[in-house]
């Protein structure tokens, strides 16, 4: 869509103001469609908008600063023909994302309570996919003791990046053992090695009834999604299960072809077991009640197990982070420690090694970046 110069003016005038370039002030807005929102009622140039502008210009290393873009120096129309105009300019952080651009943001968020965006704004009821800058994961070489899950993780999604055929994966077994890490870890090692091949798209657990909306908006996209539910289980009378078991194959549509599902839990069934026994004892038939309360594991075609890790496994994930961090410190008993924060918290497992780490990161000073 076209705009006129006049009106690039404008936009060019209003982020002058605010000590920043105009492709600076798009990038923000193209990674924060509540800001273009603002700016469209009106009410974008305030103290608070001025505060994240900073905030965004200091972790660019940008200088200067938006003082003198505040609240009153610009009138209402001049406001709402600029976020016209950034919406257009900087489009939503999904259709940025299917360019064909190495820097464009890969991972997203699926929020189904939020108001889907529109020419008008964001207005419409359906859900909405955010982008996420930095999402929180942990670099794959830092995975311990959990090798033969990575391969088997890794060579399967490396396969759909590829447009190759690829089973939907279920992540089970003890808690902190490095399910949802692998998932964030694997998608970041496919992400750097073929940039903008996978988005990594998540949905909340309590989100998973929208999943048909969802499913409805990945499959017009030309880009491969990776579609992640973390921590999924089902409880007593919850039906949400039959949603999910007819959109993962079992549906007219069935799943598009450019979407893989993952998910983790800490149940092999996704049901807790006296759920399953409980239909065992109550049923008029109990074989078939059980079939299909399980039925929803066999629509992931690949089964990946993970179990609490031994000593050697666990002080070779701590050991790592201390390298990789910095964290050395001649003074200190690191196995001594290591294994009393284990002892104390009944079990040894990546994330109490993390915790460990955060712990003694805190204690030396030392940031973990």
């Amino acid at each position: 869509m076209s705009i006129s110069s006049g009106l690039l003016r404008e936009i060019d005038a209003f982020v002058r103001r605010a000590g920043m370039a105009p492709t600076t002030f798009g990038r923000l807005a193209a990674n924060d469609g509540k800001l273009v929102a603002r700016l469209r009622s009106g009410k974008g140039i305030t103290t608070r908008t001025v505060e994240k502008v900073q905030a965004y210009m200091r972790a660019r290393g940008d200088r200067g600063g938006p003082e003198a873009a505040v609240a009153g120096e610009a009138d209402p129309e001049i406001l709402n023909r600029i976020a016209g105009a950034l919406e257009r300019l900087a489009p939503t952080p999904w259709q940025s994302a299917d360019l064909d651009d190495a820097d464009a943001l890969d991972a997203f968020v699926w929020h189904a309570d939020l108001p889907s965006p529109t020419e008008a704004g964001f207005a419409s009821a359906g859900g909405r996919l955010e982008a996420v800058a930095n999402v929180n994961r942990v670099e794959i070489f830092l995975l311990k003791g959990i090798d033969d899950q990575m391969d088997l993780l890794l060579d399967n999604t490396r396969r759909f990046a590829n447009g190759l055929a690829a089973n939907n994966a279920l992540l089970w077994g003890a808690r902190g053992t490095g399910k949802s890490s692998l998932v964030k870890a694997v998608h970041a090692k496919i992400a750097a090695d073929k940039p903008g091949s996978l988005a990594l798209v998540e949905i909340h657990r309590e989100d998973i009834t929208s999943l048909p909306k969802l499913l409805s908006i990945l499959r017009q996209k030309e880009r491969q999604c990776l579609l992640f539910c973390d921590d999924l289980s089902f409880e007593g009378s919850d039906a949400s299960f039959k949603s999910l078991k007819t959109v993962l194959e079992g549906g007219i549509e069935g799943r598009p072809a450019n979407v893989l599902f993952y998910a983790t839990s800490n149940r092999r069934h996704l049901m807790p077991r006296e759920m399953i026994d409980n239909e065992r004892s109550t049923a008029i038939n109990p074989a078939e009640a059980v079939e299909e309360k399980v039925s929803l594991s066999d629509r992931f075609g690949l089964w990946i197990g993970f179990h609490n890790c031994d000593q050697e496994t666990y002080f070779a994930i701590v050991e790592g982070y201390v390298k990789h961090f910095g964290l050395d410190d001649p003074a200190l008993d690191l196995t001594g420690e290591a294994n009393e924060w284990a002892v104390t918290r009944g079990a040894r497992s990546g994330r109490v090694a993390w915790q460990y780490i955060q712990d003694l990161a805190g204690r030396l000073g030392k940031p973990l970046n």
